[in-house]
């Protein structure tokens, strides 16, 4: 019997889900505790691994998921909306240390104006909370996808998994694979 890839960090330890859903004592409260997202179900059928970080809900920001997760803000690639003049939104990857500059952006997907998205249309136009916007969970549903070339530079990064209080560790290889993500250099250093 071929295991899941996924895992879970538990009070900061690396279980593997398969012993997880087949621990007696485990099975039901995880299954009760972080039920399965399109994203990781989506991941699961493409056979990529991942790893599940859980944390409050309460937390929006990339720089909180990274202190969450004990890892570096540029692991943490937050989604942020884009309001064109005309067409669906854009959804942009970045890293949580990072900021996006509309002007790159635009030159480099051939527009002359963006402006970024309210949290209210960000949650209208996606369907999910500012905090669990994911690409990866937004899937065909006609948005076009960019991440910032430092991704590119890793071999992991954590995204959202299209649910407050989940984020994914993914391979970036895969990430944008799966998403079609176009890379683009669209940030400077924030601070």
């Amino acid at each position: 019997m071929v295991k899941e890839q996924a895992a879970f960090m538990i009070l900061g330890v690396l279980v593997p889900s398969w012993w997880i859903f087949e621990h007696p004592i485990m099975k039901n409260e995880v299954v009760t505790m972080v039920e399965k997202t399109n994203a990781m179900r989506l991941l699961d059928a493409r056979k990529v691994p991942y790893e599940v970080i859980t944390f409050s809900p309460d937390i929006h920001s990339a720089g909180g998921v990274a202190e969450v997760a004990g890892v570096p803000p540029a692991q943490v690639y937050k989604t942020l909306v884009v309001r064109r003049e005309r067409g669906k939104p854009l959804l942009v990857m970045i890293a949580g240390d990072r900021e996006l500059d509309l002007k790159l952006l635009a030159r480099a997907v051939g527009e002359k104006k963006l402006k970024m998205a309210t949290y209210h249309q960000a949650e209208e136009w996606t369907g999910l909370q500012v905090g669990g916007i994911s690409p990866l969970a937004l899937l065909n549903r006609g948005f076009e996808v960019y991440i910032d070339r430092p991704a590119t530079k890793l071999s992991h990064v954590y995204v959202s998994a299209g649910r407050r209080g989940l984020n994914l560790r993914v391979p970036v290889e895969a990430l944008i694979a799966i998403t079609k993500a176009k890379v683009v250099e669209v940030t400077g250093e924030s601070g």
